[in-house]
């Protein structure tokens, strides 16, 4: 059956650049030397360390512990020994160093005991989420949201269609495409666990049509099943979540909202791979494909990478001329990010380094003034008003831009794309959302110090009537208490207090 497909506002055509890295079966990247494992590399809390300098640790062990409900573990990719822990520079747009664990390899690369989980069709979704939890798995398309919380749609909420994202946009990238072509069974098996969790009513697996061989596998390891593998047209940037929900079901996922809401989950097929690898075999999440490529890079491929190994290390395993370098990213051209250096680790949501020579690089174009063509708008893929958002953010009118839906807005950069006049405009709005943020917390901080300030005024204002009730009381007391005449000591402080009286009464009397 040929599935009905919708069409999204806007897009862009982009140079895909994949072929140069797909000509090669996916290899081993070399164990590397030195480990570096950074405590944040998920959205939500870090990891909090459970290892030490001078402590032994496994492949698999895990060494940092999930701190909060929105986390996620993380594990020793390879047997070695804990020579530091401390802030190191890390993969991130601020270029700011971070809590990291390093872990010195000792080549023996030896796992620490496995625990299996048997027919994950006797499992109960709960206690497949905490096997997904514990083994740190996140989202591998980029996000990197916490798995197991995405197979938790919460009480009186249906799934009605699982869709497992295996659409790559952006140029450059093939590790999806790659991971689909050599390890399709595994990705299907992670999605029948994947819906086992959810009880999902139908199960979609989408990639482009610019892919002939991925799909062809996924239709095979896919046949006797009612999963489907469905084609979608190639089109920056389909596989933005709302994106490709709207062109495999036609439904809008609400502004401020998330497929659940409509009935719809969403995976990438790296992470279907690695629940896989979680319940059968109880494997943690220690290593991912990725795509080393870009005109610095003299034999482009993708690798099988270790979590936590050094850019260096693969940039040499994939021949760089250091020389050459224009522009190193994670990720791809448009929503990727330029590294600090080639020092930083693999994270788990690590899926590209793009080393540019000048040549690939679009030249630096002078920035010119909006001529409102509209161009933008035309691109935008949620509908937004680029044009408008880029004057309120440029003019600093914070509730504007939020009037204009900022927060919808995926920074998906189709607009600064097509913009004739160079203008960056993504740049404008992630200031904004910046400065909304930076905002809102001063106005949280503000909230809790008038909270704290007045339950001090309403704590000493309750202690002082407390001293009053408790004085007014003692002295009830000992005015209707008959006095002992042996008592001098209480009767020398009623005569005192009665005294105290007449003398405010004939203070009272003389005005």
């Amino acid at each position: 059956m040929i599935r009905r497909l919708w069409k999204f506002n806007g897009g862009v055509h982009l140079p895909g650049h994949k072929e140069e890295s797909t000509h090669h079966p996916v290899r081993r990247a070399p164990l590397p030397k030195r480990l570096i494992l950074p405590l944040h590399q998920h959205i939500g809390e870090s990891a909090e360390a459970v290892v030490k300098v001078g402590d032994q640790v496994l492949k698999g062990q895990m060494i940092a512990h999930a701190k909060g409900f929105v986390s996620a573990p993380i594990h020793a990719p390879s047997s070695g020994v804990v020579v530091e822990t401390g802030d190191l520079p890390v993969p991130h747009p601020s270029g700011l160093s971070a809590p990291c664990i390093v872990i010195e390899t000792d080549g023996a690369d030896q796992w620490a005991p496995l625990q299996t989980h048997g027919d994950y069709m006797q499992l109960d979704p709960s206690a497949l989420r905490n096997i997904i939890r514990e083994a740190g798995i996140v989202g591998l398309g980029g996000a990197g949201f916490p798995s197991f919380i995405k197979l938790n749609p919460g009480p009186g909420k249906v799934v009605n269609t699982l869709i497992l994202n295996g659409v790559e946009c952006e140029p450059y990238i093939t590790c999806d495409d790659m991971l689909m072509r050599e390890h399709a069974p595994d990705i299907i098996a992670g999605l029948r666990i994947i819906r086992h969790a959810l009880h999902a009513r139908e199960c979609i697996v989408a990639l482009e049509d610019n892919k002939p061989d991925a799909y062809a596998a996924m239709c095979a390891a896919a046949a006797g099943t009612d999963i489907q593998v469905v084609q979608v047209p190639t089109i920056y940037p389909a596989g933005g979540e709302k994106q490709l929900v709207k062109v495999l079901t036609g439904m809008e996922v609400p502004g401020n909202g998330l497929p659940i809401h409509i009935g719809v989950v969403c995976q990438n097929v790296a992470t279907a791979a690695a629940v896989y690898r979680a319940v059968e075999y109880g494997e943690p999440l220690i290593s991912r494909y990725m795509t080393i490529t870009g005109g610095n890079i003299s034999q482009p491929r993708n690798l099988e990478v270790l979590i936590g190994t050094p850019v260096k290390d693969l940039l040499d395993e994939c021949g760089w001329n250091p020389g050459t370098l224009e522009r190193l990213l994670m990720g791809g051209p448009m929503m990727g990010f330029a590294l600090p250096g080639d020092g930083v680790p693999v994270i788990k949501t690590t899926n590209c380094i793009l080393a540019m020579t000048a040549a690939d690089s679009q030249p630096q174009r002078p920035v010119m003034p909006c001529i409102r063509c509209g161009a933008c708008a035309d691109a935008c893929p949620v509908n937004l008003l680029p044009q408008q958002l880029y004057w309120h953010a440029h003019a600093k009118d914070l509730d504007k831009v939020q009037e204009y839906n900022l927060f919808d807005c995926i920074e998906c950069g189709c607009c600064s794309y097509v913009c004739p006049s160079n203008i960056p405009l993504v740049h404008y709005y992630r200031y904004a959302k910046t400065e909304i943020w930076a905002k809102e917390r001063e106005k949280q901080k503000a909230e809790a110090a008038r909270l704290r300030y007045e339950f001090r005024l309403q704590r000493i204002e309750r202690e002082k009537t407390e001293r009053a009730a408790k004085h007014t009381q003692k002295k009830e007391e000992l005015t209707a208490a008959p006095i002992d005449p042996s008592d001098t000591k209480k009767a020398a402080i009623v005569a005192a207090m009665e005294r105290a009286q007449a003398k405010r009464e004939e203070i009272k009397g003389g005005e």
